[in-house]
């Protein structure tokens, strides 16, 4: 297996005195290029505890408290005109390894796990709670992607496959792509099915490398060994093994094979299970859970890129 690339620093932006972003370091540098993963703190719904900056239309939330959410989160990401906001496209998720081509502003809502554009003044945003969301720039063709990868599309080749669009639409070549892998549920606590790494199995060679088995040990068990021993002779009852996948690596592994450089790809690295405080997160809150964005768009005029 390759040697882990080393983690650009997550890089904390202030853009009010409350609302906080993050950024990915190998993306900064591009001065024509506008990006972010937002997080849950210091927004305005108040239906998940406290106040929320849920970015999401869920049925808990009222649509117009979003909407202010949103064009909070643009301005503060300079993805404006002024005071006047892009527009902001996003996707109805449906996990699966559709893609659009954003060629304009679409009259009607999009399905799918990924946006590609090369359109100035428009932001693509991914929306996640869990699920790992993924940003491409093509700093040549000044071209971007923003994905959505969960196990299925993870499974799909959800980026594999948005870097084969943006190379059919932009001429973009994996080993000028830069990437950066947002926050998302730690292989600390992403328990999975021994059925979903059969699946894993079938698709990666390296696909072992993303599973760890956790052996389950509580005060009661090791206390009290006889109650959870079957008909076995003592000592041979079953273990009972937790099995874990680590998502965020399957997804840098799947970037390295279809040809960007390791050291071109980011993880920010933050586990939103293990921060429910920072992060909206589906698995921590059992369900009942906002939406954060992860956002990338191509300023105009565009800059000379460093």
């Amino acid at each position: 297996m390759p040697a882990l690339s080393k983690r650009s620093p997550i890089k904390k932006k202030l853009a009010s005195p409350k609302l906080q972003v993050l950024k990915a370091g190998n993306l900064q540098k591009l001065p024509w290029l506008i990006h972010g993963f937002s997080t849950r703190p210091n927004g305005l719904s108040t239906c998940y505890g406290g106040k929320a900056l849920n970015l999401g239309f869920t049925k808990d939330d009222l649509p117009e408290r979003v909407e202010r959410n949103r064009t909070s989160l643009l301005l503060a990401l300079n993805a404006a005109n002024g005071k006047k906001s892009w527009p902001l496209i996003t996707l109805r998720q449906v996990h699966s390894d559709l893609i659009h081509v954003v060629r304009s502003q679409p009259d009607q809502p999009l399905a799918g796990n990924g946006l590609i554009t090369n359109l100035p003044n428009i932001a693509l945003a991914i929306q996640t709670a869990d699920c790992f969301p993924i940003l491409l720039v093509d700093p040549k063709h000044k071209a971007v992607g923003a994905f959505h990868a969960g196990w299925r599309g993870t499974l799909r080749r959800i980026v594999e496959k948005g870097l084969g669009l943006m190379r059919c639409e932009y001429g973009t070549l994996p080993k000028d792509v830069y990437a950066a892998i947002g926050p998302g549920i730690g292989k600390c606590c992403y328990e999975v099915s021994e059925e979903l790494k059969e699946q894993f199995d079938s698709q990666f060679a390296w696909s072992h490398e993303l599973f760890h088995e956790v052996q389950e040990s509580d005060a009661v068990r090791e206390k009290y060994p006889m109650l959870f021993l079957n008909k076995r002779a003592p000592g041979h009852g079953d273990m009972v093994i937790k099995l874990f996948l680590d998502l965020q690596e399957a997804n840098r592994r799947q970037l390295m094979s279809a040809g960007v450089p390791e050291k071109q790809i980011t993880s920010l690295g933050e586990c939103t299970s293990c921060h429910p405080k920072r992060f909206f997160s589906h698995r921590a809150e059992k369900g009942k859970a906002g939406r954060m964005l992860a956002v990338i768009g191509v300023k105009n005029p565009p800059q000379a890129a460093s």
